[in-house]
């Protein structure tokens, strides 16, 4: 996909952020990682990353980084949306997957400069496609860690539980997420990003 032309600079205190807390993240969480990694290996069969190609700012397409959750032949045993109890999700990956530990390697992508700490969740370029237009206003921004959607679909697969969990995604799930996607891109600030950081934590610390 090509770049769009009204992409939304970053402000100065927003990428400067996203480099201290993804340098300090990366660095004291080292050992935590490590120790993660070589669980994901003794868990089961795969790599320790899952990488997939998303749509980031300006509509280019980039790899975003997670802890592998999922047995290794997933993409063959299902679709892109993971629903409730998913027999594809390893016995670690339910663990890694309700902490939001699997998110972490993300600090790459924020490091990398190709996300931020706050901002609309990147998705796959089928439904990037299928709501174009949409995203062609929401990605005048990087995406981020997490965000308003972020908040609201902590536990994405509960939404995700009706006998079509594709449709309902699309016609339900994912047009809920564009809208707070765009309420994110007209009130972003410092402390409108900051009190969904803190949302954010205080969502995980307290399950």
């Amino acid at each position: 996909m090509t770049a769009t032309n009204s992409e939304i600079r970053l402000p100065n205190w927003k990428r400067s952020c996203d480099i201290l807390v993804s340098t300090l993240g990366l660095l004291f969480l080292s050992p935590f990682l490590a120790v993660i990694a070589a669980v994901i290996k003794l868990d089961s069969r795969g790599p320790v990353f899952f990488r997939q190609e998303r749509i980031g700012q300006g509509l280019r397409s980039f790899s975003i980084y997670k802890f592998r959750t999922m047995v290794v032949d997933a993409s063959q045993r299902g679709g892109l949306l993971t629903v409730p109890d998913d027999p594809r999700v390893t016995r670690l990956g339910r663990i890694l997957r309700k902490g939001k530990i699997d998110e972490l390697p993300q600090l790459i992508n924020v490091f990398r400069g190709e996300m931020s700490l706050v901002g609309p969740r990147p998705e796959v370029q089928q439904y990037v496609n299928l709501f174009r237009h949409d995203y062609e206003e929401i990605l005048r921004v990087r995406p981020g860690l997490t965000d308003l959607a972020s908040l609201k679909y902590r536990n994405e697969a509960l939404f995700l539980a009706a006998a079509d969990p594709e449709q309902a995604y699309i016609e339900s799930v994912l047009p809920d997420k564009i809208a707070l996607a765009k309420e994110y891109v007209h009130r972003s600030s410092f402390f409108f990003d900051l009190s969904l950081i803190v949302k954010t934590v205080g969502k995980i610390l307290l399950g």
